[in-house]
């Protein structure tokens, strides 16, 4: 309920010192639809993290080891930096910002960092709960929901702050561009924002009974963590057979 509350107020009072109100939808949609497709794609291959905040948050969730995790950060941003390099040599603008992650005009470093953390919370809590194994109610698509989690992440975002929740994104533009100014934001309250939502999923919503020494064989990679996973503590409900409810506790 407060991410719900929290999303919802900070999209209605946005920032009215927004520069380009005109391009949040479609920035929203590009960086929603681009997770979406490649999550749907390459998700078989890698897992698609394509986010130092979602894969330093399925490392806490003991779901990838150490060294993964460490070379899945160091892809992350050297394709950031490329992307950004590329593009600053196609873009017939010469001095184009590479949409570089900013505060915008009024905002504080408090309030764009509780910014980029809820929205980053929001979105690697949507890639734990839509990808947890142990789930047997999940029927839609995952790389959907992860898409949408962006997309909305971008709208509430994108007028405070530029929308990082991605500190790979915000990294490659602030290279090529020699530009760090306030640029701890967008990697500290991201990874904060990961580590909260594992936490919170694994321990508070849905706990699961999985031993100490299981988590760490993961977590140095002698373990599948598909193959380790045990059942959850709080069984999954399922609605009654044919009956399309929910069963009463």
């Amino acid at each position: 309920m407060t991410i719900f509350v929290f999303i919802g107020i900070a999209s209605a009072i946005g920032n009215k010192h927004n520069r380009y109100p005109d391009q949040e939808v479609k920035v929203a949609l590009a960086f929603g639809l681009a997770i979406a497709t490649l999550a749907q794609s390459l998700g078989h291959i890698s897992g698609a993290h394509l986010n130092p905040a979602i894969t330093l948050g399925l490392l806490v969730s003991c779901q990838i080891s150490f060294f993964r995790a460490f070379m899945y950060i160091i892809a992350q941003m050297f394709g950031a930096v490329l992307a950004s390099g590329i593009m600053f040599k196609v873009s017939p603008d010469p001095d184009s910002t590479l949409g570089l992650n900013m505060l915008g005009k009024g905002v504080t470093v408090g309030q764009g960092f509780a910014i980029e953390l809820f929205a980053t919370f929001q979105l690697v809590l949507c890639v734990l709960a839509t990808t947890d194994k142990h789930r047997t109610d999940v029927t839609g698509s995952a790389p959907l929901a992860i898409g949408l989690s962006v997309g909305l992440g971008h709208l509430v975002a994108i007028s405070y702050t530029g929308c990082g929740i991605n500190p790979a994104r915000s990294f490659g533009p602030a290279v090529i561009l020699e530009a760090f100014k306030n640029h701890w934001i967008y990697w500290i309250a991201p990874m904060i924002g990961g580590v909260a939502a594992a936490l919170v999923y694994d321990f508070l919503l849905y706990p699961k009974r999985e031993a100490f020494g299981k988590r760490m064989n993961v977590l140095k990679g002698t373990a599948d963590p598909e193959t380790s996973a045990t059942e959850p503590l709080i069984e999954p409900r399922t609605p009654r057979s044919g009956s399309g409810q929910w069963p009463r506790p």
